[in-house]
């Protein structure tokens, strides 16, 4: 079976699904106005308290504002093909599409001097945005299970260097949900395959190899052969093929909200806002850690207080474990675990770590680990040796989501871009502990954990935590 026949083309997916967005949504915002119109029964035939202009029964009140709910949800692009089904793009712009309608309604209120019930705000506002985040966030589990099984994804082609090339069909490759499949490339010079993707000519055979192999996206990754005329044309014929056509920077691992496009004498310049984790964006974060770290410990501490019992039942040693880790800015504090090794467990890391041939990886891990403990098997499988660590964050020594803290003899092996981590609070969980767990390289996880410090955002952060409780509920292989 060829690779063609494996993968379809299918160039009209993106409308396909953005159409099913769009009834999900209009179910979603119908289903939270006809709840709150259930619980406020009494207010449905009483007409809209305000002192001048046609009486409006509230009913009719609520009809108007789902339909402006749903122009707002289309006027921030919500579904915009560029953005669904991936990245947390999607969810932001959901939430300011709702915080954007309730917003007009205050505004138009005050003004017209309208009587609007208070319990508008409360009940339909957070019922509608968690149930539009939550329809999305299902589409989104239906749209990865089709293109693990070759559907509704864009088949592309690659164009530039090789040494290019190849940084661009890794990236893509070890990210499986990306939505791309690399079909083929084209580059001067030899025909050796690139990172596992055929050469199958060079710039002048586009159109026919686009044909030959059914392409639906040509990806530009950059060449010097490859001319601005010589680009324009090549982008000409694509167009005639109605092909899309994506260029990839050299500048990798940055998030959308930090790139700007904008035209300067032609020339379709891009902009890139440099990360900043200062005055109110720290503000707020250290405002979540506190409030969340407190409802976490009252929630679980029945969980603690059984775990601590089992621990000491299960043999002699303490009960929880200190170790001195490496937090923001280089400085050293005692991050918190439940004890899940034997007593002298420290004391033979480094000749484990010798006869399995690790020492010079900044990831201390040892396969198959001989110092675990019976409740720490189980604790640690269920990341609940970690819930003390909510201690650390309630002491602002580490936050709910960040890059994880490291010992020092891990953090003297880093090189430059590696101490980047410690720009920012080191975490509870972080986006390589949700991507991969103890399967990813110290490579993959030093390029996730950089992503997260270049590109933070509280709306990240949030979608980062519920991937933590899903891979605390369902740990699969990757746990340890």
């Amino acid at each position: 079976m060829t690779q063609s026949t494996r993968f379809p083309r299918d160039v009209d997916w993106p409308r396909q699904y953005a159409s099913r967005l769009f009834f999900s949504d209009v179910t979603v915002v119908a289903f939270t106005l006809a709840l709150y119109g259930w619980l406020a029964l009494d207010l449905l035939t009483e007409p809209l308290a305000w002192p001048s202009g046609p009486e409006v029964p509230y009913w009719g009140f609520l009809i108007a504002l789902g339909i402006v709910w749903l122009l707002c949800l289309d006027a921030i692009d919500t579904r915009d093909r560029h953005i669904v089904g991936h990245g947390i793009t999607e969810y932001r712009r959901i939430v300011n599409a709702t915080l954007m309608v309730f917003a007009i309604v205050i505004a138009i209120a005050f003004f017209l001097r309208i009587d609007v019930a208070r319990s508008l705000f409360v009940v339909a506002l957070p019922v509608g945005l968690v149930g539009l985040l939550f329809s999305r966030w299902v589409w989104r589990q239906w749209l990865r299970a089709r293109q693990r099984n070759g559907r509704y994804i864009y088949r592309a082609i690659v164009v530039g260097e090789r040494s290019k090339i190849g940084h661009i069909a890794g990236q893509i490759n070890r990210t499986p949900d990306s939505g791309f499949v690399i079909v083929a490339a084209l580059a001067p010079g030899e025909r050796a395959p690139i990172a596992g993707v055929p050469v199958l000519g060079d710039y002048s055979e586009a159109g026919e190899v686009v044909d030959d192999v059914g392409a639906d996206t040509v990806i530009i990754a950059g060449s010097d052969h490859l001319d601005p005329v010589a680009m324009r044309r090549l982008g000409w014929e694509m167009a005639d093929r109605d092909v899309n056509w994506v260029v990839a920077p050299a500048l990798t691992d940055v998030a959308g909200p930090r790139i700007h496009a904008r035209p300067v004498a032609g020339l379709p310049l891009v902009h890139v806002d440099f990360p900043t984790l200062e005055g109110y964006a720290r503000v707020a974060k250290r405002t979540f850690d506190i409030i969340g770290s407190s409802l976490i410990i009252l929630l679980l501490s029945p969980v603690m207080i059984a775990t601590a019992i089992a621990i000491r039942a299960d043999g002699p040693g303490p009960t929880f474990y200190r170790q001195t880790r490496i937090g923001r800015r280089g400085r050293e504090f005692g991050m918190l675990k439940f004890r899940s090794m034997a007593a002298n467990a420290d004391d033979q890391l480094a000749s484990l770590l010798d006869v399995q041939g690790t020492t010079d990886k900044p990831l201390f891990k040892v396969t198959n680990d001989p110092r675990i403990t019976r409740v720490g098997r189980v604790i640690r499988k269920y990341s609940i040796d970690e819930l003390p660590q909510l201690f650390n964050v309630l002491a602002g020594e580490m936050s709910l989501v960040g890059p994880r803290p490291q010992r020092a003899a891990e953090v003297a092996l880093y090189d430059d871009d590696a101490h980047r981590r410690l720009l920012v609070k080191p975490g509870m969980s972080g986006l390589w502990q949700v991507s991969g767990r103890s399967t990813l390289t110290w490579e993959d996880a030093v390029r996730l954990d950089l992503y997260y410090v270049e590109n933070w955002s509280f709306t990240q952060d949030i979608q980062i935590l519920f991937r933590t409780v899903r891979a605390v509920l369902a740990p699969g292989e990757t746990a340890h």
